[in-house]
């Protein structure tokens, strides 16, 4: 049977150990690679026997590396803290081999259930960056690989900025591969290149990184396919000796949809590289299998998961998700290895993501300074370069990612699957959601944030500058292999925050006690229901019961 107790992962989410502009800008501009482009209890663990020895039909790249810093580690999009806070290290490596691209002799459907084949293959090295505990005690077997977000033309580690208080928590190794060719050479006209004068690694630093070479994005899938191969086949390099049990695949946005295209056409050719998918707030279709100079392989609209998996795949989708980049066109119903996550009062960006996650260390200050941010939202993400027109979303969508990040890990672990989330309430003709008195979203996750609320909260509503320019309308597929999104379409998908009057507060809340108890009883209720880790929800009840909400 399926358990919604979060003590479940009591072990693991326990074990707490103890350039900027051009990094918000990637930061930012990981947040809109999606504007461009019956339930069986208990699965067996999937994929474990096959990784742990590594899939002998996928090559193994040469593994180069560490690259010693002489200019320093060109990773712009991450946190900004030095990583010994948090008893972790970082290296660079480059990764080189002959990636294949794919096609299908007919068209792809909706369904997913493809059958690609291998058209050609390229030469390529592209570079990965490694964080992992120095305590190799601390090490708890997994290691994380993201599809690094190279919308903005450097790539961000858009995932890891947004869940990594988890994955540091519980002494998870993290990789962020270079799949695309974005993140190499740089976007032309992208909000990197554009408004900091940087773009790619060969822009950002030509010395260091001469020797990467990209073939394109129609090898992407094959690339990332490699690194995930050399997780298992190399890890004495990469990790330093410490000893992989698992390796998961996370993408975020863009590498989301890209994740998409990998999950329905690459997995099936190799199973056992990837233990598990989190697929983080995709779009409503996959990115496109082959691309210019290739033949243009589209795929359709809406593109689902297939369901003849054999891995775990987590579906993490945000309101802004659902309606701006179209995911409400690809919800699908669970089966024994898939799960959908919706949580209210989110956006494809919050407050968080944006500002606050580049220098969370877990000492709890960018929690206090989330928690703010409802009651005095800001507009101006990075001031003088993206300033939209009404307060941002302070949702913080953080804290339930971290529960995904752990969810899956359980189990790919364990084999029992987390919970099918609540559906948010959408209007009949999918162009709102239905919300309660108070504005904020019926329906899906309920986190604090929406029961005991302190202010409407809401994925969409941006006006003037946060509407995509028409000739990037929302969702639309692109044909490019790189497509570069301005900082005027950037607020589309960060949302609104619509902060209570005092007059409200006084009637919601008469007390300060009357809050923090309401408070209180929503986190303790997500926790049960396995949406909140128990460590997320101590903090949050102390941010909350330290705050002058109520009276």
């Amino acid at each position: 049977m399926v358990s919604n107790d979060l003590s479940q992962y009591g072990t693991r989410a326990h074990r707490v150990q103890p350039h900027r502009a051009i990094a918000a800008l990637a930061v930012l501009a990981a947040s809109v690679g999606s504007l461009v482009a019956a339930v069986a209890p208990n699965a067996a663990p999937a994929g474990a026997a096959l990784a742990a020895a590594g899939n002998r039909s996928v090559p193994s790249p040469t593994v180069q590396g560490p690259i010693l810093p002489t200019s320093g580690i060109s990773f712009l999009g991450s946190t900004l803290f030095p990583l010994s806070q948090v008893g972790y290290e970082e290296s660079e490596y480059f990764l080189s081999g002959t990636a294949t691209a794919y096609t299908s002799k007919t068209a792809l459907t909706k369904g997913g259930k493809w059958h690609v084949t291998p058209a050609s293959t390229a030469p390529y090295t592209t570079r990965v960056v490694v964080y992992r505990p120095v305590d190799a005690k601390k090490f708890d077997g997994t290691v994380d690989v993201e599809w690094l977000n190279v919308t903005g033309g450097v790539d961000a580690a858009a995932a890891w900025l947004t869940g990594h208080p988890e994955e540091v928590r519980a002494g998870v190794a993290y990789i962020g591969v270079d799949a695309q060719v974005g993140g190499i050479n740089g976007v032309p006209g992208s909000v990197a290149t554009a408004q900091a004068g940087a773009g790619g690694l060969k822009q950002t630093d030509p010395t260091r990184y001469a020797a990467l070479n990209h073939p394109g994005d129609s090898y992407s899938f094959s690339i990332f396919e490699q690194a995930g191969e050399a997780v298992h086949t190399s890890a004495a390099e990469l990790l330093s000796g410490l000893v992989p049990k698992r390796v998961l695949a996370i993408g975020e946005s863009q590498s989301a949809i890209y994740l998409t295209t990998y999950i329905d056409a690459i997995e099936p050719l190799s199973p056992g590289v990837y233990d598990g998918y989190l697929v983080y707030s995709r779009g409503n279709d996959g990115a496109n299998l082959s691309q210019s100079p290739q033949p243009n392989i589209i795929t359709p609209n809406p593109t689902y998961i297939r369901t003849d998996l054999h891995v775990p795949v987590l579906m993490f989708e945000t309101e802004a998700d659902l309606l701006l980049l179209g995911y409400v066109e690809a919800r699908q119903a669970p089966t024994q290895y898939i799960r959908e996550w919706e949580t209210a009062g989110t956006a494809h960006d919050d407050t968080y993501g944006l500002l606050y996650s580049r220098t969370d260390n877990l000492t709890g200050q960018a929690d206090t300074q989330a928690f703010a941010s409802m009651l005095n939202p800001p507009k101006d993400p990075i001031p003088g370069i993206v300033d939209c027109n009404a307060p941002i979303n302070a949702g913080s969508h953080t804290y339930e990612l971290r529960a995904a990040v752990a969810a899956l890990d359980h189990w790919v672990r364990t084999g029992t699957a987390p919970p099918q989330s609540p559906r948010l309430e959408v209007n009949p003709s999918k162009t709102g959601f239905v919300t309660d008195a108070n504005g904020n979203v019926l329906g899906g996750i309920r986190t604090p944030q929406v029961v005991a609320a302190v202010s409407k909260l809401s994925g969409i509503g941006q006006p003037g500058s946060g509407t995509p320019a028409p000739t990037q309308p929302v969702g639309q597929k692109t044909t490019s292999s790189s497509t570069a999104v301005g900082a005027g379409v950037l607020c589309a998908i960060f949302g609104t925050t619509v902060p209570f009057s005092a007059a409200q507060l006084a009637t919601l809340y008469p007390t300060h006690a009357d809050f923090v108890k309401k408070w209180d009883a929503a986190t303790a209720a997500e926790v049960r229901e396995g949406y909140l880790l128990a460590p997320d929800a101590q903090t949050l009840d102390k941010v909350a019961a330290a705050s002058s909400v109520g009276g």
